[in-house]
């Protein structure tokens, strides 16, 4: 018989989010996203064999605002995820589980993935003649 008078865990509201949770969360939203924009360049890459018309289709979707707001997204996740297994790979050999060591890997990690985003976006659009 289960004993009833245990104490439960606290509701996740009880916790204040750290910078190591948060990170957490966003790694494995950004894998999920990468995962999404991997279908994405599949149907672009699809589009293409398919011919003229179709290709045209797909290269007005990603040319739309929310196409745009999509692919920047990918190239986000794409340097957060990076940036974040990096950090992982650091703990996996034993360096970096000091607190002061954790919190400065987390924003390096998160100033990485916006500074990157950022100069990609800015290549982008100089190649594009902008």
């Amino acid at each position: 018989m289960a004993n009833t008078n245990r104490p439960l865990s606290p509701h996740l509201q009880v916790y204040r989010p750290q910078i190591t949770s948060i990170l957490s969360i966003t790694h494995r939203i950004t894998g999920v996203a990468l995962t999404g924009g991997a279908v994405l360049f599949s149907y672009w890459i699809m589009a293409a064999t398919y011919g003229p018309e179709a290709f045209a289709r797909a290269q007005a979707v990603f040319g739309s605002w929310f196409g745009q707001l999509v692919l920047w997204g990918m190239v986000f996740s794409l340097f957060f995820h990076l940036g974040n297994g990096i950090r992982h790979l650091g703990w996996d050999i034993g360096w970096g589980y000091e607190l002061d060591k954790l919190r400065t890997s987390g924003w390096l990690t998160v100033v990485f993935a916006v500074a990157m985003t950022v100069l990609t976006l800015v290549v982008a659009y100089a190649a594009a003649g902008g």
